[in-house]
């Protein structure tokens, strides 16, 4: 027992020098289970009664010296490693960011959108409605027979009959809204209808799901002259081609009196297609002035009002201006096929080029 002061300062020596390893082993050698001081504190009953309790409170003494200087130590050396971990794993907060994919805009929601900006420029207002419409509203408002082969099931698809017999439909042309406004609103209307339809098809030129955008106006003074040049500077200034030929054939549509199928210019030599002045012509969408029968069945006169209608196929038109060959692909949910023909936000064509100021 001479030598605790002695025994202390060599341990205090040795917790000071030590490293984390180092100081785990010290702890074992002076206070584990057979340490220095375990053993020396078992020793005590060997000594004389009058000696016992002096040495014991000399050994408990050293003892939390060593365990505290230890204890002190260890924080101290957790702290250091701690410290220069952060500054080894320090992220320089200054470099430039890690590049990200970009997104893109679908081709059908950008075609959509140069559509509208184009008919907006010529004051049309949207117009939308729901995909799931009554046998009123999509066929017969609409002057198409019982017999029309459209009214067939292999064509269109139904709902199940409701309580009052009636099978209502997913819309398979957005023409529904054009009844809807006539019927909730007076003329003078003025309107595009871009949206979803429906069809039981699919092939590499149809699908059961695609888009149409339809046009309508209606007043006391249009005529099929306006007709003709509202579609002319639309089609000029979708495909940006300020001389785009443009001609109107005769043609049939139930809703419509006369009725006119719109066709461009194009070339496709070389085996390519290329729109504007050539020797060539691709139709593009279907129009006419509104059938006396459907005004009639929207509650407006045809003796005091008239006006024309327009629709074209969304995903035909810009498979056309851009280039993409088959339909099927707009819904395949591949990534590389939009990262091909997609747009990066707000890179917008200057769609309105060819309209009249």
């Amino acid at each position: 027992m001479e030598n605790l002061d002695e025994l202390r300062d060599d341990l205090l020596s040795q917790v000071k020098a030590a490293d984390l390893e180092a100081l785990e082993d010290l702890r074992v050698l002076a206070l584990g289970r057979s340490g220095t001081i375990t053993e020396m504190v078992k020793g005590i009953g060997q000594l004389k009664p009058e000696d016992r309790r002096s040495a014991g409170q000399q050994l408990n003494v050293l003892k939390n010296t060593i365990a505290d200087a230890i204890d002190a130590r260890k924080e101290v050396l957790e702290a250091e490693a701690l410290d220069a971990g952060l500054a080894a794993d320090r992220i320089d907060v200054t470099l430039p960011q890690r590049p990200a994919s970009a997104g893109r805009i679908h081709p059908i929601s950008q075609t959509i959108d140069e559509m509208v900006a184009i008919f907006c420029e010529m004051g049309f207002t949207v117009a939308e409605g729901p995909h799931i419409e009554t046998d009123f509203n999509n066929f017969t408002a609409l002057n198409i027979p019982p017999e029309h082969p459209a009214r067939q099931d292999h064509d269109t698809f139904y709902l199940p009959a409701g309580e009052d017999g009636e099978r209502k439909v997913l819309r398979t042309h957005t023409s529904p809204v054009q009844i809807r406004t006539m019927v909730n609103e007076k003329p003078p209307i003025r309107i595009v209808v871009p949206g979803r339809t429906f069809r039981a098809d699919h092939d590499a030129t149809h699908s059961p799901m695609f888009h149409q955008i339809e046009g309508l106006v209606i007043d006391k003074a249009t005529h099929m002259g306006h007709l003709r040049g509202c579609l002319e500077e639309f089609c000029r200034a979708f495909f940006d081609v300020d001389d785009l030929p443009v001609r109107f054939r005769p043609s049939y549509f139930p809703f419509t009196e006369p009725s006119a199928e719109v066709d461009i210019g194009c070339s496709r030599e070389g085996g390519g297609l290329k729109i504007g002045a050539g020797a060539e012509w691709l139709e593009i969408l279907g129009c006419g002035m509104v059938n006396p029968r459907v005004l009639e069945n929207c509650g407006i006169n045809p003796m005091q009002y008239q006006g024309f209608a327009f629709g074209l196929g969304i995903e035909r038109a810009a498979m056309l201006k851009y280039g993409i060959p088959d339909l099927r692909t707009f819904y395949d949910s591949d990534i590389r096929w939009l990262k091909h023909y997609g747009f990066v936000p707000l890179d917008v064509p200057n769609v309105a080029a060819g309209l009249v100021g």
